[in-house]
């Protein structure tokens, strides 16, 4: 093992090395439980916000456990909890501000290794890319599934059960005891949704990266096994440290193709573009909306998870988990990738069995046969949008309509309701200013209402295009991340009522129907609206933000020269 990082700062015959020493007998700590020991961060995002990290405090202790098993010394950094359930206009703004604090800890403070907990969607990639941009060996420890969801005799899937029992709702088809009932039971223990959202999707992208030990996204969070894997994760933190196994060395290329084939197969988030592209630009790997889709295409889909299929993740877990699933998928994948186990995906993946071939189908029987996620262009998105086409109504790929345009959510949830809106089921519903500058951070808004006419005479499903995000959990025929966006004069800022547009998802074509010269005409009269922000991180953010097919990460903290150690003084 090399010399440790940590040793600049305690063993050093300096003034500031002795204060560093008594600050950590202060801490109750002496020279036997550090010196000479690999020093373990264990960057922790759970609060008493986020239900999805809430058994994160004996987490960390069985970490720690680890940790101390295995020669190291742990030392707890809570990092900001980025809670999707509550956190407004929406956690997205606040992933790069993760990612810079988690980079920060890591830099500035005498640690050699970090064990990164994260899980509620925005903390694993604002984890990953921090850990990265900071360079040093990291293992990601996913919160796990919650539990399967349960009410009024039902199994219920958190977010799905929810859009489809509030659409009833709002068409007067369920009454509030049972919209109660399901309030009590959809979320019932801890962890993160337990449908292929963006927090299972984005766990499994990390193991898949191999940055994540080989089985783990998939252990709920309340089972025996997720505590047995926390500890291993701080035993295998310190051996990463000894043999200088760095981000660098896993995330190659391969690693981001194993990545996207995986989230193809499981029919993954559309949130899993952004955040993928993301962290492959911090790591200096080129993966652009093309590539991405390319790989999609190329993989069926083979995880029958909600909301494009019918399991739960606790259904995954119990069938043989992701490693069964990238087993099954074994000639689609870069075998020799390697992993924070220091052994490559093939070993790590090799005698895992599928137990249930309804819920991980074979590769000759998928749910799917190819691109679950799928990347449009065309006049209405010249650098690109994303849908989820496993999710969406099959009538719909193909579609040319009116478009009904919603200003910003304001104006959409003012108008969307009223009973001499101009729409039929043939509409398209279109929402502008929601993107990375205009939401601001581009919120979970892509899954527009439906107009509440349209619900009571049976409609369900529409399309809808946005420069908006959606909910993981979400379904329909939902057209995404519509690039460039709205706030900074895209395409998408000069459609009017009326304007048809043209959606082809085999031809993976998004157009608006309008002469060149009638939208030069429009572009002239068009202006941007004021600033959100005018101060602080909100202004920080908008002002350096990348768009949606670059990542939305900010400028400045993608990946180029490393940042020296910080001196000793």
């Amino acid at each position: 093992m090399t010399e440790l990082r940590s040793a600049r700062w305690l063993d050093t015959d300096s003034l500031r090395a002795f204060g560093h020493r008594s600050r950590l007998r202060q801490l109750g700590y002496g020279p036997s439980d550090y010196r000479g020991k690999p020093i373990i961060a264990i960057i922790d995002t759970g609060s008493d916000i986020n239900p999805c990290h809430m058994h994160f405090r004996q987490r960390v202790e069985d970490v720690k456990r680890g940790v101390w098993q295995a020669g190291g010394f742990p030392l707890e950094m809570p990092a900001m909890s980025l809670a999707e359930a509550f956190q407004r206009p929406t956690s997205m703004l606040y992933r790069n501000m993760l990612s810079m604090e988690v980079e920060e800890l890591l830099r500035s403070y005498p640690v050699d290794g970090a064990v990164l907990m994260g899980g509620c969607d925005k903390t694993t990639p604002g984890l990953v890319m921090g850990a990265v941009s900071a360079g040093l060996p990291c293992i990601f420890l996913p919160a796990g599934p919650m539990l399967r969801g349960n009410a009024c005799g039902k199994v219920l899937a958190s977010g799905t059960s929810v859009w489809k029992m509030w659409a009833d709702r709002r068409a007067g088809l369920v009454g509030e005891e049972e919209m109660e009932a399901v309030e009590r039971g959809v979320a019932r223990s801890a962890g993160q949704c337990m449908t292929m959202g963006t927090a299972s999707t984005m766990t499994a992208a990390v193991e898949a990266l191999g940055l994540a030990l080989p089985g783990s996204s998939s252990v709920p969070a309340v089972d025996s096994r997720h505590a047995q894997m926390a500890s291993e994760v701080g035993r295998r933190s310190v051996a990463a440290v000894r043999d200088n196994l760095t981000p660098d060395k896993i995330l190659t290329d391969a690693a981001f193709d194993n990545a996207v084939r995986v989230v193809a197969a499981l029919g993954g988030s559309t949130n899993s573009v952004v955040h993928l592209v993301a962290m492959a630009r911090r790591a200096g790997v080129s993966l652009d909306l093309t590539r991405f889709d390319r790989l999609c295409a190329e993989v069926p889909m083979l995880a029958n998870i909600a909301p494009s299929g019918e399991y739960l993740m606790e259904d995954l877990f119990y069938a043989g988990g992701l490693r069964a699933l990238m087993a099954r998928l074994s000639e689609l994948l870069e075998l020799g990738a390697l992993t924070v186990t220091g052994r490559t995906v093939g070993e790590e993946i090799a005698g895992a069995t599928v137990y249930d071939d309804k819920v991980i189908r074979p590769l000759e029987d998928p749910l799917w046969p190819g691109g679950s996620l799928a990347v449009l262009r065309g006049t209405l998105a010249p650098d690109g949008a994303v849908i989820k086409q496993t999710a969406a109504s099959r009538e719909l790929l193909v579609h040319r309509g009116p478009a009904v345009v919603f200003r910003d959510y304001e104006d959409m949830e003012r108008r969307v309701d009223e009973e001499g809106l101009e729409v039929t089921p043939a509409s398209v519903l279109l929402l502008q200013r929601a993107g990375p500058v205009g939401g601001p951070g581009m919120p979970e808004w892509g899954q527009l209402p439906l107009p509440k006419k349209l619900l009571r005479a049976g409609v369900r499903d529409m399309v809808r295009i946005s420069d908006a995000r959606m909910s993981g959990t979400s379904f329909g025929t939902c057209v995404l991340h519509v690039a460039p966006e709205s706030a900074v004069g895209g395409p998408l800022a000069l459609v009017r009522d009326g304007d048809l547009v043209s959606l082809d998802v085999p031809g993976r074509r998004l157009d608006l129907e309008v002469p060149a010269e009638e939208l030069a005409r429009r572009r002239d009269t068009w202006a941007p609206g004021p600033p959100y922000y005018k101060r602080g991180w909100g202004k920080l953010y908008a002002t350096t933000v990348r768009q949606a097919n670059e990542g939305c990460d900010l400028d400045f903290l993608e990946y180029g020269p490393p940042t020296p150690e910080p001196p000793i003084h």
